[in-house]
């Protein structure tokens, strides 16, 4: 029965180290094919005692006792790797390994007792495994977590369970209550050690998408500066040159080429006003989509009608920017894909939130609605406040976008 708990403990043993050179395999981490090792040598350990049980021949003995401080040495390193960063050499590590075999070696050969030997080395791996509890303690008071916490209490409570060897294995036998707690403890660590890998990945996945919201935002503002400066120059540069031109064509009697030059003055002023509108910069943003409306209206021959109060709490530039550009993006999806007749445009205000509808009767969209580049953006410039964005089709025929933004400190 006690050879049967030893098997099922090596079984369990083994498994865990499959799993953990299985995260070494995906994640590339060095603590995973430490961990992996240290489980392999521990079943290996777990062999090399039942053989001895068997047989009681002193070489399996010194066998358990080379794997069981190797075992231990490579769960502490894996410790220090996890929670320092720490990398021993190859030269530390072979020189470890020399120290296990010597001392063990000295204790199954030198000390002809086998109880003072097997006394000494659960000492010594006692005082290793707490000592990879007392690292997991104080990793976990700079990173609180219930993977820290698990495998803390786990490798402590094990380190206090290494000392029943004299009471309850005595020359080596193995105990069904000690094989039991040790399946329990290596469980236990085992789990602890999962979700602390777990929990520092989803840290780090939190911290990715933090930077990638940031750069979003830098990304969005560094557009509309470009933007705003190269409709100034077309404005202020280009604008005033071919006003010139055609002034000067005008006086000189040329007709048809002043003609011609006022239609690139209307298509420049055009581009500058859809690049950065200079109303929605002095008036404000009611003016600048009443503005966008009537000439949405004029050049698609859509009829577009915004319903907006006629005031709007105080917003911040970037608010008033956004909300222009998702407007914007909406009516320009009615007017290249939609085939609507009409469009609709509902801005609400409330304390905190913002609320922007935009309708068409158009054919709708198809299931499964496919993004583009128009819808991220819009989605883009929602989530950088907070907010949301749905869409969907009207039930009586056409396409909604929805956007909920976030003002003032909700935002």
């Amino acid at each position: 029965m006690e050879l049967s708990a030893l098997g099922f403990q090596t079984l369990v043993t083994a498994l865990l180290s499959l799993v953990y050179f299985g995260l070494w395999r995906h994640r590339r981490r060095p603590y995973h094919a430490t961990w992996g090792a240290a489980w392999a040598v521990y079943a290996l350990r777990l062999q090399f005692i039942t053989a001895y049980i068997v047989t009681r021949h002193s070489t399996w003995l010194f066998l358990h006792q080379v794997a069981t401080a190797v075992s231990v040495l490579l769960l502490l390193y894996a410790a220090l790797q996890f929670s320092r960063g720490s990398r021993w050499p190859a030269r530390t590590m072979a020189l470890w390994i020399l120290v296990a075999i010597a001392a063990s070696a000295a204790l199954v050969y030198g000390v002809h007792n086998q109880v003072v030997s097997g006394i000494l080395s659960v000492v010594a791996l006692s005082a290793v495994t707490l000592w990879t509890g007392i690292v997991f303690w104080r990793y976990r008071l700079r990173h609180p977590s219930g993977g820290a916490t698990l495998l803390a209490i786990g490798f402590t409570l094990w380190g206090i369970h290494h000392l029943d060897y004299p009471l309850l294995r005595p020359l080596g036998s193995g105990v069904l209550f000690g094989v039991f707690a040790d399946v329990l403890l290596i469980v236990v660590t085992a789990v602890g050690a999962v979700f602390l890998v777990l929990g520092h990945e989803r840290n780090a996945l939190e911290s990715r998408s933090l930077q990638l919201e940031q750069l979003t935002k830098l990304l969005l503002r560094a557009q509309e500066d470009e933007r705003r400066r190269i409709a100034r120059e077309l404005h202020d540069e280009a604008g005033q040159i071919l006003t010139a031109v055609k002034i000067d064509l005008d006086l000189s009697g040329r007709r048809e080429s002043a003609e011609l030059v006022g239609r690139a003055l209307a298509q420049v002023r055009n581009l500058s006003n859809l690049l950065r509108p200079p109303v929605l910069d002095d008036l404000g943003l009611l003016p600048a989509l009443r503005a966008m409306v009537e000439d949405f209206s004029a050049r698609t021959r859509i009829h577009t009608e915004l319903f907006a109060p006629h005031e709007v709490p105080a917003l911040s530039p970037e608010h008033q920017v956004a909300i222009y550009r998702i407007v914007q993006e909406a009516l320009t999806n009615v007017a290249r894909h939609a085939g609507a007749g009409s469009a609709q445009v509902r801005l609400s205000a409330y304390d905190h939130e913002v609320r922007l509808e935009i309708e068409d009767d158009g054919r709708g969209a198809t299931r499964p609605y496919a993004p583009h580049l128009g819808l991220l953006g819009m989605r883009e410039r929602v989530t950088t406040f907070g907010g949301t964005l749905d869409t969907h089709n009207v039930p009586e025929g056409g396409f909604r976008v929805t956007a909920r933004i976030p003002t003032g400190d909700a935002a």
